[in-house]
């Protein structure tokens, strides 16, 4: 086989071609176009699931909605990108350097030349479902001759071969309705280093030397210099992409640090490398500067960090250039030059500690949460795809098959090409250092295997290349070669057409797990369809930002606007201006599809002070904290801020407050260990009673008391979510998801049943000889059954679960259900001052105790047409007076047009009253609650009692938020929503965090 890496045409050819020599030179062209028509073909198989009949979006990822608010906004804007977002991160707003960037400009530049400079909302639409399809086919060009370069024609084929089959996250990031930049990432990764390998082959042909540069030789210093360039602009292509690519730049300085010192050991001038590191670096630190956006040296923005990292690389080349030939000069041994350059970078990073702490953190953290799988931080392990993978060798196969593997092998191959006594390159250092820092960040994060497809299948053209030269393989012979083909030599290219090939094929793939299956399942997010109706509402419902009372300020909060970058990174919002309290990764959905700012965002922005306001016990907590919030601070839970603090935090309280708070059935349970994880305590603290000791048994019949009541439902997530905001003063339902359906929860224990089919008699008889009774409920610790007292107990306390497996709790012998609750799949809340009633009871026949207590309630419906019942309780004072504040109305004066919310849920009648025992004699009041009483916190005080027979209430739902389970309660067929594998971003480390107790059973 013909492995030349590089394609020459013969010059001094008199004759022209035949059309066998031309086929051969050529083959590759076609043979690409066909494997970028059927990348492009598997991603967009599944293209009608994103067109809906209304013309609204209907994307792949949360993060997919906020590129169409950027994408949209440029569209309005252009060339412009968003300088500064108002429109998120309330009450600061939020510099979104990784949005807007070169990727968005792409989209909109091409809507533009279709559009004729005026494209449509569906044009523009259409164009960002299928530019990402088109950048992943795009892909396969760069890849295509990084592997010829590593392998020859054959081996570049091999490599676009390879990443057009492998079925793991680069095919999942870079279907249709993945609007996210990833798959531009990974293009304009292959492009810059691609072009790092052409300069470097250049530099080593033409040789440059610093004596060139001082007689300003430009004639030969003129394609060394071009070609680094190039190489440099090609990783502001990159940098201008995604910020955080910065990270090439840290690979790259890598490299320049390890050739140069190679180099000098084996004799060769680092002039030559160190040329094109100068250089490109060089230029990139140029380039960046025109980027920056945001001062400081955050590695998400487009700031200081990119232009001053290329620039240390840039000085560290001729730095270490020169001490070559000061080595030289002193006659030093060229062994211990490594040992001299590591010293003097420990000792550069110490120096940078000192002077610049910003710098120094900011790349030590990336370099251990990002490149190597050493110090991941809290807000990563709550996102799925930033944890590390549990099983990498499994997490690989997965993802490349076999290929993962011959890749390794590939690798080994290349290194071992200096001492085999066969031609080394520079070159081949990049691509081993490159693959290396790749390989550790996809054992980092989940999500960066997108990235080592890359190494994976130009790798491969190395191990194929390789084994066909080992073997003596002419494929690229004529027919003669082919008759002198031995049996071994087919044997071996079927092996390696196998391993490579056949595990990412039918029928060792299973049916499922090929790339054009995946790329047919694909579909919209379900989170984003989920969230679309309550959203919709939100937007139709309630005032824009800046109308909020009648302010009349939403002209200065224009949706496409253009903001400067405030002081500070805080923007000053109008009177009127509001946020909506929710989880961070709704966020997006709420700016783009309510048109409404969120105050936390899948930037993690704000996601402490969103944990500390759901996890609050008490709403009286939770208004601290909203009101630290208005006043600018930061507040925590309670291992940071007492009460005592946040209310001298909330002192300074601004007009910019959080008006809604949106909770879904996501983050009543699959997210909550995930919320908690935020601020603390730990998730089982909350799902722990307060006078449980450890180690204690129990008994099924005494769940249901032990458990009942835990510090999860005195959470203001939980009161608001189950209990529709009952007994609260400040806070009402005012929309529930109808579309979505119910989602279910179920309260219950894994427990010890002698007779149970589902504990086999060994093990019957393993848990009697601990000690175990029949009805006892069981110990788990780390996954596995364990002695009474040992672990903790089996219990999962308000997990949600679908219609069977509630009927298999239910009816299961070795499951005690001791609480079932539902609620709507989203609920959105208002928060208000609350109206104030007040008054006296006149107990002239002394009916009442002296702790007697007044309770107010009002029966209302929901938009759904479900019926609750708000109750509020106080105790009378001696002289008989009282006050409590109630947030419902009992009529809808105002609405949008008044600068208020239209509530869709509305009081079937005036509030009841009643002081004394239900069934006996006491005093009963009615009094009408108006919408403005509630709204501006006004006093009701006009309520006259009379004495009467008080009714006996039916039984309540417990206050806890869960209902008590009786013989019948649980019916097949109940509407409810689909539980799903992929409940968020979070849902991994529910899973990871919450008892193991559904490893019990079985």
């Amino acid at each position: 086989m013909s492995t030349d890496t590089e394609h020459v045409e013969d010059e001094g050819a008199e004759t022209a071609p035949s059309l066998l020599e031309t086929w051969a030179d050529w083959y590759h062209i076609p043979v690409i176009g066909a494997v970028m028509l059927f990348m492009f073909w598997v991603r967009t198989q599944a293209y009608g699931r994103f067109v809906t009949e209304d013309g609204t979006p209907a994307l792949g990822g949360v993060d997919s909605w906020y590129h169409w608010r950027t994408v949209e906004w440029t569209a309005e804007n252009y060339p412009n990108t968003m300088p500064y977002e108002i429109w998120t991160g309330f009450p600061t707003g939020n510099y979104v350097g990784q949005f807007g960037t070169l990727f968005d400009q792409i989209i909109v530049t091409i809507a533009m030349i279709v559009g004729l400079g005026d494209p449509s909302t569906s044009t523009l639409y259409t164009v960002a479902l299928l530019t990402v399809p088109a950048m992943a086919a795009l892909v396969a060009i760069p890849v295509f001759y990084i592997g010829r370069r590593l392998g020859g024609t054959v081996g570049g084929l091999v490599s676009v071969v390879v990443l057009a089959l492998v079925p793991g996250s680069f095919l999942a990031r870079s279907t249709v309705g993945q609007l996210q930049h990833h798959v531009a990432e990974v293009l304009f990764m292959a492009i810059a280093v691609l072009s790092m390998m052409v300069a470097l082959r250049v530099a080593e042909r033409e040789q440059p030397i610093y004596e060139l540069v001082v007689d300003k030789d430009w004639e030969t210093l003129r394609q060394p210099a071009i070609y680094s360039a190039l190489a440099g602009i090609a990783l502001t292509l990159y940098i201008w992409v995604w910020p955080p690519a910065v990270v090439l730049i840290g690979i790259f300085g890598v490299f320049f640090a390890v050739q140069l010192c190679l180099d000098y050991v084996r004799g060769v001038s680092p002039d030559h490398v160190a040329f094109v590191g100068a250089t490109s670096l060089g230029v990139t630190a140029l380039t960046t500067v025109l980027l920056i956006e945001e001062p400081g040296t955050s590695v998400t923005s487009f700031g200081y960090l990119q232009p001053a990292t290329a620039l240390l690389v840039a000085i560290g080349c001729v730095f270490m250039a020169w001490l070559a030939r000061e080595w030289n000069n002193r006659d030093i041994d060229r062994r211990y030059y490594p040992a001299a350059i590591g010293g003097l970078i420990v000792a550069a990073f110490g120096i940078m500690w000192l002077i610049l702490p910003d710098l120094y953190s900011t790349l030590v953290g990336n370099l251990t949460s990002r490149l190597l799988p050493l110090d991941p931080g809290t807000g990563s392990l709550t996102i799925s795809e930033a944890q590390p993978p549990e099983n990498f060798t499994s997490h690989v196969f997965n993802e490349f098959g076999a290929a993962f593997y011959t890749m390794l092998a590939g690798l080994a191959l290349l290194i071992a090409r200096p001492f085999l006594g066969r031609e080394y390159r520079a070159e081949y250092t990049l691509i081993i250092v490159w693959s290396l820092f790749l390989i550790s960040m996809a054992a980092t994060q989940l999500r960066f295997a997108y990235y080592l497809v890359l190494a994976v299948a130009v790798v491969n053209a190395v191990f194929v290349a390789d084994i066909v030269r080992i073997f003596d393989l002419d494929i690229r012979g004529g027919v003669d070669s082919l008759r002198q083909v031995e049996t071994y030599q087919i044997i071996v290219l079927v092996l390696v057409v196998m391993l490579l090939f056949a595990p990412l094929l039918p029928p060792i793939a299973a049916d499922t797990d090929t790339a054009w299956d995946r790329g047919e399942r694909v579909g919209p997010h379900q989170e984003a369809m989920v969230w679309e109706e309550s959203n919709h509402w939100l937007a139709d419902n309630t005032p824009e930002p800046g109308d909020w009372g009648g302010a009349d300020n939403a002209s200065e909060l224009e949706y496409y606007g253009t903001y400067d970058y405030p002081e500070g990174a805080d923007y000053d919002y109008p009177e009127g201006a509001y946020g909506v309290m929710s989880w961070w990764d709704y966020g997006h959905l709420i700016t783009t599809q309510a048109e409404r700012i969120p105050h936390s965002n899948p930037f993690q922005q704000n996601a402490r002070s969103s944990s500390a306001f759901l996890t609050a016990e008490s709403e009286q907590r939770g208004e601290l904290i909203l009101d630290a919030i208005a006043a600018g601070e930061d507040p925590r839970g309670t291992d940071e801020h007492t009460n005592e603090d946040l209310e001298a935090m909330a002192d300074g309280a601004t007009h910019e407050e959080m008006r809604y708070v949106m909770i879904d059935h996501a983050m009543a349970g699959g997210k909550f260990p995930a919320i908690t994880q935020w601020t603390g305590p730990e998730y089982t603290d909350y799902m722990t009673p307060e006078d449980y000791q450890p180690g204690q048994s129990l008994h099924s019949d005494e769940i249901a008391e032990t458990f009942g009541e835990v510090p999860y439902h005195n959470t203001m997530l939980s009161q608001l979510y189950f209990d529709d905001a009952d007994g609260m003063e400040h806070y009402r339902v005012v929309h529930e998801n109808e579309g979505a359906g119910t989602a279910l929860f179920a309260s219950y224990a894994q427990v010890f049943s002698e007779e149970a089919p589902e504990f086999p008699e060994q093990t019957v008889q393993q848990l009697e000889a601990w000690g175990y009774e029949d009805g006892d409920v069981l110990y788990v610790q780390d996954g596995e059954l364990a002695p009474p007292g040992e672990g903790q107990l089996a219990v999962q306390v308000n997990q949600r679960v679908g219609q069977e497996r509630l009927l298999q709790l239910d009816q299961g012998p070795t499951t005690e259900l001791f609480g079932v609750n539902d609620a709507a799949a989203v609920k959105t809340f208002e928060r208000v001052d609350g109206a104030t009633l007040s008054g006296t009871v006149d107990d002239e026949d002394d009916l009442l105790e002296e702790d007697a207590t007044i309770t107010a309630t009002v029966d209302l419906e929901t938009n759904a047409e479900r019926t609750f019942t708000y109750t509020q309780e106080v105790e009378l004072a001696a002289d008989g007076s009282f006050e409590l504040v109630v947030p419902y109305a009992t009529d809808d004066e105002l609405g949008v047009e008044d600068g208020y919310t239209n509530s869709s849920v509305e009081a079937v009648g005036d509030y009841t009253l009643t002081v004394g025992e239900p069934g006996e004699e006491g005093y009963e009041a009615q009094t009408a609650v108006p919408e403005t009483a509630v709204i501006q916190g006004e006093l009701i005080d006009d309520i006259e009692f009379e004495q009467t027979e008080l009714e006996d209430q039916d039984d309540a739902d417990d206050a806890d938020g869960i209902e008590d389970v009786d013989d019948g309660d649980i019916e097949e067929g109940a509407p409810e929503t689909e539980p799903d594998d992929e409940l968020g971003d979070d849902a991994g480390v529910a899973g990871a965090l919450a008892p193991a107790a559904t490893q019990v059973a079985g």
